[in-house]
């Protein structure tokens, strides 16, 4: 296995990234074993003034935030209501393994009677009007004999799955002092009618302009959850991560770029440039992994095959703006200056670092001007036959990342 690291360090101006040891004053790759080496040079533009900077990052969020707006109902009280717990979870698509390797490496706390000190509370948060504005949050903790405030970390399925399919992560972070939270995402668990309700969300936001179950709506909801959590008296509110495996790790993109309530970030499998994988024939692979859509405007399009206009008109339809202003280069770096980790497989077709260089030059420079570098750091973890898949490095890489940031 090999592992990438990505930092800009202070005073850099001009950054050429290598497989070599890591030094004081390079954009650097941090290598386990020795691999070829890889080199390009980049240089960095001028800085923007601090406060411009600040009116352009309020600027996006705010246009952002309308757009959302614009396809979701009147703003409506949150609502807590209790919910009972899901004892048959449902799964969209092909079925999931029984259990997680990835997931069950997570560092847990070797705690006597864990089972009958986990606390495990199930409810619903309404977000807006209508089915899909039911949230269902899943979260758990450790009963403490005192009320202390404590760190809490969201945690975001990938497509077709559901809350419940994190639980072990939930208990792994709970068992070490984090209040561990949940939710399904848009058309899936809960919020779910069958098998192919995602899906079919998918196609009707393509035929009716008027949804955005990828990415965007879920954004929306994290808001939301959001005003939740830090209404509660026994979270520190200061201390709020979010992370999620692919459509999962897109949310905790999505979520901590327009919520800064979200103080620490961690997307895995998540990152892409949209934008340059439509330019550079490089979109194939996140197309197969919602293809009907693709293929539904594909026919409505009247082309024989999906090429690159079929693929840049479903992202403006389903998720207006995804390849364009809210792209990764533009997003990512106004997570600055939270701490920021991102984690990618070095052989991901559906998040190819080579589309990521720009984000990552631009979210190292942010981090930079913040006078906070050592905030931002991205793994490329390359393990032989890994593709898109969230692995136990990857798993063991967050958590070591949340603990610097959100244990006392």
């Amino acid at each position: 296995m090999k592992t990438t690291h990505f930092q800009l360090p202070p005073t850099t101006t001009t950054c050429r990234r290598s497989l070599r040891a890591p030094s004081s004053s390079t954009l650097h790759y941090k290598q386990q074993h020795h691999h070829r080496s890889h080199h390009f040079n980049i240089t960095v533009v001028h800085k923007m003034d601090a406060g411009d900077a600040a009116a352009a990052a309020a600027k996006l969020r705010s246009q952002f935030l309308q757009l959302l707006s614009s396809r979701h109902s009147a703003q409506v009280p949150l609502e807590v209501k209790p919910a009972k717990p899901v004892k048959e979870p449902l799964y969209q698509g092909t079925p999931p393994p029984p259990s997680s390797e990835a997931m069950e490496a997570c560092p847990k706390a070797d705690i006597p009677n864990f089972e009958q000190l986990l606390n495990e509370e199930n409810l619903y948060l309404t977000t807006e009007e209508g089915e899909q504005g039911h949230l269902p949050v899943l979260i758990l903790s450790v009963k403490e004999s005192t009320r202390s405030k404590r760190p809490a970390i969201v945690f975001l399925h990938s497509t077709n799955k559901c809350k419940e399919w994190v639980r072990p992560l939930l208990e792994a972070y709970a068992s070490r002092g984090y209040i561990a939270v949940a939710i399904d995402s848009r058309y899936h668990g809960e919020r779910a009618k069958n098998q192919t309700t995602y899906e079919d969300a998918l196609v009707s936001s393509w035929k009716n302009g008027d949804t955005m179950p990828f990415i965007f709506d879920t954004a929306w909801d994290l808001v939301k959850l959001a005003d939740y959590l830090t209404a509660r008296d026994d979270i520190d509110h200061s201390k709020v991560g979010i992370t999620g495996e692919s459509l999962g790790g897109m949310h905790a993109w999505f979520g901590a770029f327009l919520d800064t309530r979200y103080s620490v970030v961690v997307p895995i499998i998540g990152i892409q440039g949209f934008r340059w994988a439509i330019d550079n024939d490089r979109w194939q692979a996140r197309v197969d992994s919602i293809r009907s859509v693709f293929e539904e405007a594909r026919i409505d399009l009247g082309k024989s095959i999906i090429d690159k206009e079929v693929v840049e008109k479903v992202w403006d339809r389903i998720a207006p703006g995804l390849a364009r202003e809210f792209d990764s280069n533009y997003t990512v770096p106004l997570i600055a200056s939270r701490p920021l980790l991102i984690l990618n497989g070095a052989e991901d077709p559906r998040c190819p670092m080579t589309g990521l260089d720009v984000t990552i030059l631009n979210t190292c420079k942010a981090y930079e001007e913040a006078n906070c570098s050592d905030n931002f750091k991205a793994v490329v973890i390359a393990e032989v036959g890994i593709g898109h898949q969230m692995t136990s490095a990857m798993v063991k890489e967050a958590s070591n990342w949340f603990d610097k940031y959100l244990k006392p």
